[in-house]
Order: structure tokens, then sequence, then C-alpha cells
């Protein structure tokens, strides 16, 4: 397997569903990569959720086999791509900790999710060390496959760009060339990857704003009724925004009929209950493939998926930490 084809990505398992946010800003994205033949390395987060949920994780774990599942769901085939949870190659422990001796304290205070995620935290106190080395632990996630790139959000290449500023540290220090620089993989598609809740916020489970790719069609429908329309559209024949429309906003996304919809909704020829029912319709028969994949997993068949994954990356990484071990004299 050549590293030349090599991607890596995952997604931490602080939440049992992923959302349509997290499909259309990233899975999406996967999904085309592993279709155009790239070799895909998708990776449940687990050892990064215990920053935030270190007093949970027994959750933790049962939310990775979950994630997994929406992995499947969203179309990456486990017999082309590796599916894996980070805690089960103990790899990216001890290349964490060897890159930990090396890194400035400055790189990882300067960070920008530093500060976010202190604050979501609630004070000091509840800090805990991995907090402030998860850049180091994400780095060593990357660099663990020597990969070709990293498929990101236009907003996180500046995040990971602390990734390859390690690897050219280790290589300086070392005298060796065991890491080559990666590259930022960016979806061309800005509208998807900016997906808004359904309330126009970012999409986030603690704002309730959110579409599952595992909810019933009743759910979805549900969820879509409460969705926040133009406030000041009374009646159908008042002019809409649909700009400001959550509901348009994801007709424009998901229905090939958007502009005519848009026009009509400016006009005042339909209302907001007729954008919401042909939403409704439209984005279930979108989330059908993705919810029948997912209903035919057992339990047993992820763990089954999750163990060969894991043995799949075990090679690659165990052959990365030979050349770190023998980069730094360390036998």
């Amino acid at each position: 397997m050549s590293s030349n084809k090599r991607i890596l990505s995952g997604m931490r398992s602080t939440s049992p569903k992923l959302h349509i946010g997290n499909y259309e800003g990233a899975l999406h994205n996967w999904v085309d990569l592993q279709n155009d033949g790239f070799d895909l390395f998708c990776m449940v987060a687990d050892l990064h959720a215990l920053t935030t949920m270190f007093d949970d994780p027994k959750a933790v774990s049962i939310n990775a086999r979950e994630v997994a599942k929406d992995y499947v769901a969203a179309g990456i085939d486990p017999n082309r791509s590796v599916i894996f949870i980070q805690s089960h190659v103990k790899e990216h422990s001890e290349l964490h900790l060897l890159l930990s001796m090396m890194t400035p304290l400055g790189w990882l205070e300067r960070v920008p999710t530093y500060k976010e995620k202190q604050q979501d935290l609630g004070g000091a106190e509840r800090e805990p060390y991995g907090l402030l080395g998860y850049p180091v632990l994400q780095t060593a996630d990357i660099l663990l496959y020597r990969p070709h790139g990293v498929p990101v959000g236009r907003d996180q290449a500046a995040h990971l760009e602390i990734g390859n500023d390690i690897g050219r540290r280790f290589n300086k220090l070392t005298g060796s060339e065991v890491f080559s620089e990666y590259k930022y993989m960016i979806s061309e598609d800005e509208l998807r990857a900016k997906l808004p809740g359904l309330d126009m916020r970012k999409m986030s489970k603690s704002y309730g704003n959110c579409i599952y790719l595992s909810d019933t069609p009743e759910d979805t429908a549900k969820q879509i009724q409460s969705a926040f329309t133009t406030p000041t559209k009374m009646r159908k024949s008042d002019p809409g925004i649909p700009e400001g429309c959550a509901v348009c906003q994801y007709l424009r996304i998901y229905s090939p009929n958007w502009e005519q919809q848009w026009a009509e909704d400016v006009a005042g020829e339909r209302g907001c209950s007729q954008n919401k029912k042909e939403l409704t319709e439209i984005l279930n028969e979108y989330l059908r493939p993705m919810r029948e994949r997912r209903a035919a997993l057992s339990d047993s068949d992820v763990e089954d998926i999750l163990r060969d994954g894991a043995k799949r990356a075990q090679v690659v990484a165990g052959e990365t930490m030979d050349a770190v071990r023998s980069a730094m004299g360390l036998f």
C-alpha cells in the first residue's frame, strides 16, 4: 500500500450519532476520495474524545461503535478502506509520547482550538493535561500513517499546520527524513461544508438543531417542522427571504428544483409548510440508502470490521514506529 495515495481522517466519539453536517462537511468528501482510488484510513478518535469526556470513558467506547456504524452507513466500504478505533492501535499513544518530548510548549498554547476547548470545559481546574497536548496526539495520528493528505474544512487547515511543524522538527532533531509534509485536501463544495443547523446557527447536538444520519423518517419530519423560516413570512403571500431561511438553505443543497422553489418563495407563491413538506420528502429519500446500510449492520459485524481495521492500520503504524525508533536510537 503506497503512502502517495494514503489519506487519514477521523472524528471524535463524543456523541453516539453523526449528523448531516458531519456527513456534508467530511464524510461525503471521504467517500469521494475512496471512490477516486485513495487508500482511506478512517479513524474513530476515542482518545481525543476523552479530553472533554474524561469522566465518562464507557460512553466514549460505546459511542465509538456507533460512529463506526455511521461511517459504513455513509458509504465507507470496509473492504476498500480501513475503519478503526484510535485506541485499538497502540502506536498512536507511543508516537504521541515521543513527539510530546520534543514539541515546544509555546506552540501548543498558540493553537486556536486550545482556548476554545478551555472555554467549553468551563474553568482551568477542569482542564486536563491532555487538552493542551491534543495537537500532539492529532499530529501522531496523522504522521503515523505518513499520508499524502488529510481531508479538512478550509477553516480547519490552520489548526493542522502544527503537525507539519512537528514533523519537520522531528526530522531536524534526529537528522532523518522519516516524515514528509502532508497536504490539506479541502473540499471545493463550500455550500455543503457550511450546512447550517435547523435554527441557522452552527449545527450542534448541544443546540438540538441537527438531523442525524440514524434518525427515522418520522424524526426527520419532526425536526424539519421546527426549522427556522423567514420570520416576516406570516402568510403564503408574504415575500420570503430564502438566504435567511434554514428550510430554503437545505432545499438549495438537496432539491434539484431549488431555484424555482426560491423564486416562488420570494414571490409569495408558496408557503413555509409547502417548503417543509417537500424538504422532508427529498431529505428522507436522500438518507434512505444510509439508513438501510446502517440497519443491515449488526453489532457483531461492526466488531469484525473494527478488529480487521485495527490489524490493517497496525501494519502501517508499526512500520512508521520502527523508523521513528531507529531515527531516535531507541531499540
